[in-house]
């Protein structure tokens, strides 16, 4: 992040801090294609044990770790039903269609759940001509909908169901410590109703790249000949997995630091005419503007952040977003709060 910045884009623009780049530069490596790296070992035997699952996988990012879990699910043809704003449905390029040849059938949800009686009526029935549904994707925390955290009785609910009903569930987990920073509940609890989990450790616990997939020996084993397919395999990735060892262990207990912070940006930036936040969805770290009222279109109100050195990125329709994470401060949050009522005063 450039320093001169008050960079709330993303908690993906965070960089390496000294101590995890000597863990880095310190970390034991093999050559992970044949199984032999011994820091990514050690890196999915912990995430697996913190999942309560059997196995792990390492993998570059956020986007292969849902895609394998969903080609791993499926077969060509299948349905997978998601949140209208899911990720792996809006911001993953297809990748459902393009590496699984399956269907999302999306559903509109309230502050990114779904009722149970919705996902209900989404299931195929078993007749030939239709698809089958196989599998049914949540979002924990959900980032379109603002960092929203899914409650667990409605995780259980739905889990249930699908139980009943044959068909497998995968979390996009991507930000699934924040949602347990602001529960309280331990990842193992929400995983425990999952087939498979994605986390992501290059979001809010600041490593440079990496999530890891949980789930069945058997699953992984599967996962991982679709790694191999997709492009996936590392050699000696210790010194990536090192950094996400590091966040693990420094960086999960502070997450409600960065909810603190975008909990104070909220309440300021509602005091401005013209932008709208729904103050229910202010979890954890991240905020959406809703700004069609504001004096300027979200283009140009990002356009004149930036001459003042506060970086915000789009978010819905008609809308921005910012997210805190532990790059900036809470003093820097204050002066982007300050500053982006000043340039909208003067806009």
């Amino acid at each position: 992040m450039n320093p001169t910045m008050i960079d709330l884009r993303s908690d993906t623009v965070t960089r390496p801090s000294p101590a995890m780049r000597e863990a880095m530069a310190k970390a034991e490596v093999g050559d992970d294609v044949f199984g032999e790296d011994p820091t990514v070992n050690r890196l999915q035997e912990n995430v697996a044990r913190l999942l309560g699952k059997e196995a792990a996988l390492f993998v570059p990012s956020g986007t292969m770790a849902n895609q394998l879990c969903i080609k791993t699910h499926t077969q060509p043809g299948d349905e997978v039903i998601a949140e209208a704003g899911a990720h792996v449905f809006n911001y993953e390029t297809a990748g459902a269609a393009f590496l699984s040849n399956v269907q999302v059938h999306t559903i509109p949800g309230i502050h990114g759940q779904l009722s149970l009686t919705d996902i209900r009526r989404a299931v195929r029935p078993s007749l030939y001509y239709m698809p089958r549904t196989r599998l049914i994707c949540l979002e924990n925390t959900h980032n379109r909908a603002g960092g929203t955290v899914y409650p667990i009785e409605g995780i259980r609910e739905v889990s249930e169901f699908a139980r009943s009903a044959g068909i497998k569930m995968h979390l996009d987990g991507a930000r699934l410590w924040n949602a347990c920073a602001a529960t309280g509940l331990a990842p193992g609890e929400y995983a425990r109703y999952f087939d498979s989990v994605s986390v992501c450790l290059s979001k809010g616990l600041g490593a440079p790249v990496g999530s890891v997939i949980t789930g069945s020996r058997e699953f992984i084993q599967d996962a991982h000949h679709y790694r191999k397919i997709f492009g996936g395999g590392m050699r000696q990735a210790g010194v990536l997995a090192a950094a996400g060892l590091y966040a693990l262990e420094h960086n999960l207990d502070r997450l409600n630091e960065d909810h603190a912070k975008a909990a104070y940006l909220a309440r300021e930036l509602m005091k401005i005419p013209g932008f709208s936040i729904d103050p229910a969805t202010v979890q954890t770290n991240i905020i959406i503007m809703d700004v069609e009222r504001a004096a300027h279109p979200p283009e140009r109100i990002l356009a004149l952040l930036r001459e003042r050195r506060v970086l915000f990125s789009m978010g819905n329709y008609m809308g921005l977003r910012a997210v805190t994470h532990l790059d900036v401060t809470m003093d820097q949050v204050k002066e982007a709060a300050a500053i982006v009522q000043e340039v909208m005063r003067k806009s």
